[in-house]
């Protein structure tokens, strides 16, 4: 037996948990355990070790509230003296571990709402979920469906938490998500010279009705859809509401040439890319394209306040997009490098290559070759004119040259921001690849699953705690997000908890 009467004020408090852990012990030295496989043996002790570690924070509170002084000097926030003190008030808190009782003094005055000193030094949440809980919970809910959550929380720990609770508790958990990274403007500047890249993009979500934007909302009214009528495979009509999504990063200078990037090197001679480092990725379903570009810059502005670092922003062309973009360049880093993502330039250069050839031939993979070389060496407009002259040489119908004319029309209208010759000799990225990653991963890995319709504030708390993890920001942001919780649900209580 644990020896615990030496220990005057725990009062005995520790018995329960002493018990179980002899009964565990017993078991594990109990004839009937011996043939057991290691398996049973696993479950054994999690299933008793549970309740071991369940009746040990009960312990604790209960040890919390029989030491619990007698407070004097409480009062209500209009100052009347809160002098009815009840003994051992009761409340449910649900743990990791299971459910507990936390009983405490509560104080309070006719008319005047109790008031409850330990829940603030515990820092208990308005509902019955603990921190432990609610972690795991927003740990799921950012990887998986609510659903999925829900039954990892119940397989994985002694609490459950049902559907709606998950949602409500993912909208609280990510509400302190631009107040987190606003606080960091204070931090200063990072202490490197490395390029500072940019880059942001647009992917649609399906949303419930009622959260879709006025103008696809007013469609998907007007919409008349026959009876029995099929969407295409992929196709979701006036359901979407776009997210923003964007990211900035450190990089360091990568010097390279149009034939190492084309392949036409051998391996030796290719120069190990760099890693992006300090990377900051985030989406927004709720703010405007506008205010997340915004955001991207003061981002920017934050990590080299002085300009003093080369700024590389990379864009696929997207005219609403890029007009935002101008804007706050030339408000804030007139001689920033505006880059058109050369993935984007291929795909038009490659619809070209089919009509002229077709796909899959050797003579289209030589052709885009071909003009991918030429466009990386600076010479867009050149290709562009000779893709014309092409066309018009072999006689193609108006219907066979439109990816060619169209193809033709993107480089000329873009050849101010196609001068990739510039950019490889000063070290810069050329390709989006970091922000169609985390298109993929905030938004499409989660947020696209299969019949799946968001709610408003339920995908924005999503891609806010997805934002997060991708960021390595997580448990920094969830310390911060506690001190918060604190300070919203216990005020001056938090000082007052300590008073005698």
């Amino acid at each position: 037996m644990i020896q615990t009467g030496h220990l005057d004020d725990l009062f005995g408090v520790f018995d329960l948990p002493c018990q179980q852990f002899e009964s565990l012990i017993s078991a594990l030295c109990d004839e009937s355990t011996a043939a057991m496989e290691h398996g049973r043996i696993e479950d054994l002790i999690c299933r008793m070790g549970n309740e071991l570690l369940r009746r040990l924070i009960q312990a604790h509170l209960d040890l919390r509230a029989l030491r619990e002084p007698r407070r004097k000097q409480l009062t209500a926030p209009d100052g009347t003296h809160l002098a009815d003190c009840r003994e051992n008030c009761e409340r449910t808190l649900a743990t990791i571990f299971g459910d507990v009782k936390v009983r405490r003094k509560g104080y309070g005055a006719p008319g005047i709402e109790s008031k409850f000193p330990l829940d603030a030094e515990l820092n208990l949440a308005p509902d019955k979920y603990s921190h432990g809980l609610r972690y795991r919970a927003v740990e799921q809910i950012a990887r998986h469906s609510f659903d999925e959550a829900v039954a990892d929380v119940k397989k994985t720990t002694g609490g459950k938490i049902p559907k709606r609770q998950m949602q409500e508790i993912a909208v609280a958990a990510a509400r302190d998500f631009e107040t987190f990274y606003s606080g960091r403007k204070t931090e200063g500047a990072e202490q490197t010279s490395d390029i500072l890249v940019m880059s942001t993009d647009g992917k649609g979500i399906v949303m419930r009705k009622e959260d879709l934007r006025a103008a696809t909302r007013k469609a998907a009214e007007q919409a008349k859809q026959e009876t029995g009528a099929r969407l295409q495979p992929g196709e979701k009509r006036n359901r979407k509401r776009m997210a923003t999504v964007a990211t900035v990063y450190s990089v360091k200078p990568h010097l390279r040439t149009a034939e190492q990037i084309m392949g036409l090197c051998p391996d030796a001679e290719k120069p190990r890319q760099p890693k992006a480092t300090d990377k900051r990725v985030w989406a927004s379903v709720e703010r405007g394209q506008e205010e997340v570009i915004g955001a991207m810059f003061e981002e920017a502005l934050r990590r080299d306040p002085d300009r003093s670092r080369p700024w590389a922003i990379l864009v696929d062309g997207a005219e609403e997009q890029l007009d935002k973009i101008l804007n706050f360049i030339e408000c804030h880093r007139p001689d920033a490098t505006l880059i058109l993502d050369f993935i984007h330039v291929l795909e038009y250069v490659w619809k070209a290559a089919h009509a002229f050839f077709s796909p899959g031939s050797q003579e289209a993979l030589d052709w885009v070759a071909q003009q991918a070389l030429k466009i990386l060496k600076g010479e867009a407009r050149k290709v562009a004119v000779a893709m014309r002259r092409k066309a018009t040489r072999e006689q193609l119908s108006q219907k066979q040259r439109k990816p060619i004319d169209k193809c033709a029309a993107y480089l000329s209208k873009y050849t101010p921001i196609l001068h990739y010759e510039e950019y490889l000799l000063e070290g810069l990225p050329i390709a989006t690849g970091v922000i169609e990653g985390a298109c993929r991963h905030l938004i499409k890995d989660r947020m696209d699953l299969t019949g799946a319709r968001w709610r408003l504030k339920s995908a924005e708390a999503v891609l806010r705690l997805r934002s997060l993890r991708s960021s390595g920001d997580f448990e920094e942001y969830w310390a911060f997000h506690k001190a918060r919780e604190k300070a919203r649900n216990y005020g001056s209580d938090t000082s007052l908890a300590a008073c005698g």
